[in-house]
């Protein structure tokens, strides 16, 4: 899909299941804005508060494109910044911190992602707030959160720091080794993103029905040891003390132009993958007798057996061989193959954004939450820093021109 496109459009009216919904976002990097850009997909208007100078600390990221208006945007902005519009308010600046309460009175959400305490101390906490608002819905994400007490409370936090913390790394480190880093790309970010959204959608169900907002607060190590269920739970249970964590075969395999996974753990699963591999003995075989000995005997002969029945397949092949018979199976998709895949491609899964800087359009991913009655876009290209600033200020606090032009002057706002 391409942006200003819109697909599936025989689906719906054009109506979105958020439309209405006003989110001022005070939001930096990815935590908060992936879960702004996804409800911006689902009709939300977002208007995102950014610093005059350096703006959303995400456009200093890097690789970065040269954008239209002559600065340098970094690629944790462009591919988290769709269909959202900029202000430039600075928050240190008192005239700065007074817009923003006047402005959250617009709004039925506002959204902040930085270290717990800062918001409090630039007047700007959800107190601050409701007592402008108290319809308003506040949603926090911090590393450790807001409303509950925590030993890390003033520990700063990306991604990795909560990934780690909820055990990610350990729990597949092989003796010897260093712990990796970045088990599933942005995953500390964009999980705890998915939680926010789903919290704010709450907070608002519970707000039309008894008219009260409330502060939601979501902590990113709080949101990996959820998504991390296993550590604690196959812990209790005693797994990762044992020689062996699985049982069965989940593992990868090479065939002729890359690698494919396949996943085969229950009795009549590993028998229909012996024979979908030609060993039909190893049914037979004492050393598979417990579904153990499938893991114990894999890199000697589970895994030697099988790569030589994929040598002359490529992975789709041998994925559909073995999906054919029954056993779950994918390839490893290089990051060539996923923006090519038809299934990414008819799922509008890539957006297609045209580069201000070079022919080749920037992908960014698409809204994987489908709706049978809301069709796909269309999809704006991310805002230019403060571009929308004086359009906001007058539509919703009907300021006029030279009211404007003085806050700029006094360096509480910027933008054109």
């Amino acid at each position: 899909m391409k942006i200003g496109e819109i697909a599936g459009g025989e689906r719906g009216d054009g109506s979105k299941p958020l439309d209405g919904v006003r989110i001022l976002a005070i939001e930096q990097m990815q935590a908060l804005p992936f879960a702004t850009q996804l409800l911006a997909h689902l009709g939300a208007d977002v208007v995102k508060v950014e610093h005059p100078v350096t703006g959303d600390s995400g456009r200093g990221s890097l690789p970065a494109v040269h954008d239209v208006d002559g600065r340098d945007v970094g690629a944790t902005y462009l591919r988290n910044s769709l269909s959202k519009r900029s202000i430039a308010i600075d928050l240190k600046h008192p005239d700065g911190v007074a817009l923003v309460k006047r402005l959250a009175a617009h709004y039925d959400v506002v959204g902040e992602n930085f270290k717990p305490g800062t918001m409090q101390r630039l007047g700007l906490g959800y107190a601050d707030l409701a007592a402008v608002n108290a319809r308003l819905v506040y949603v926090s994400v911090s590393g450790f959160g807001n409303l509950l007490p925590s030993p890390y409370a003033s520990w700063p936090a990306y991604a990795s720091i909560a990934e780690a913390m909820a055990g990610f790394y350990e729990i597949h480190r092989r003796e010897g080794e260093y712990p990796r880093l970045g088990p599933a790309g942005a995953l500390g970010d964009i999980g705890s993103a998915l939680f926010a959204t789903i919290g704010m959608l709450a907070a608002l169900r519970h707000r039309d029905a008894t008219g009260r907002g409330q502060h939601v607060d979501v902590a990113m190590f709080d949101a990996m040891v959820a998504m991390a269920d296993i550590v604690p739970f196959f812990h209790s249970m005693g797994v990762f003390e044992r020689k062996s964590r699985v049982a069965g075969i989940v593992n990868t395999f090479r065939a002729k132009d890359g690698y494919f996974i396949a996943q085969a753990v229950r009795p009549h699963q590993l028998e229909i993958f012996s024979r979908a591999v030609g060993h039909a003995e190893w049914l037979d075989d004492p050393r598979f007798a417990d579904r153990s000995g499938w893991q114990e005997h894999f890199a000697d002969v589970v895994q030697p057996a099988v790569e030589a029945w994929a040598s002359d397949k490529t992975m789709l092949e041998a994925c559909t061989a073995l999906t054919s018979a029954g056993i779950a199976a994918g390839p490893c998709f290089s990051p060539a193959h996923v923006v090519a895949d038809p299934h990414v491609r008819s799922h509008d899964m890539i957006i297609e954004v045209p580069r201000p800087d070079a022919d080749a359009p920037l992908l960014v991913a698409g809204n994987p939450i489908k709706l049978s009655e809301v069709a796909e876009g269309p999809v704006r290209r991310w805002p230019t820093l403060g571009q929308h600033t004086d359009e906001v200020l007058r539509a919703d606090l009907g300021l006029a021109d030279d009211a404007i032009a003085a806050l700029r002057a006094a360096g509480a706002i910027g933008g054109a």
